[in-house]
């Protein structure tokens, strides 16, 4: 009984699956940027008068903390790059929906690009647990 108790209340198995779906998922936006480029992010950059190249930091934040993400390197600063990454995508992509609902779903307009940034939050806050690659951060 106490090892089926023990397995169902896994931490290290929950952090394991946190840092799968989050990073996994955007992963999928990452390289979909490295296919078919950033340029809606250096027209929205350009927009505020900023250099155009900077788009190309939100795919190295979306490939490359995705993968530390997945294999659970260094995951606290993973994670807090990618929440910097998503506060910046809400910012400049998602502002003018932050007080907005979904008409056809009745949801938060912006409730996936926030799941991204609290799933990172709880990565930066819980660290990547016992099946990860690093077991400490440069962050610790």
């Amino acid at each position: 009984m106490k090892l089926q108790k023990d397995f169902l209340r896994n931490t290290d198995v929950a952090l394991l699956l946190l840092r799968l779906t989050i990073g996994g998922l955007m992963l999928f936006h990452g390289i979909h940027k490295l296919l078919v480029g950033v340029g809606f992010i250096g027209d929205m950059l350009a927009a505020l008068g900023l250099p155009t190249f900077i788009a190309w930091f939100s795919v190295a934040a979306e490939v490359i903390a995705s993968l530390m993400l997945i294999v659970g390197a260094w995951t606290r600063l993973a994670a807090i790059v990618f929440v910097g990454n998503m506060a910046v995508a809400i910012l400049m992509a998602h502002s003018s929906m932050i007080f907005s609902v979904d008409p056809m779903t009745g949801g938060w307009a912006i409730e996936l690009p926030m799941l991204y940034l609290l799933g990172a939050a709880v990565l930066f806050f819980s660290g990547a647990g016992k099946y990860a690659l690093t077991k400490g951060s440069i962050l610790d």
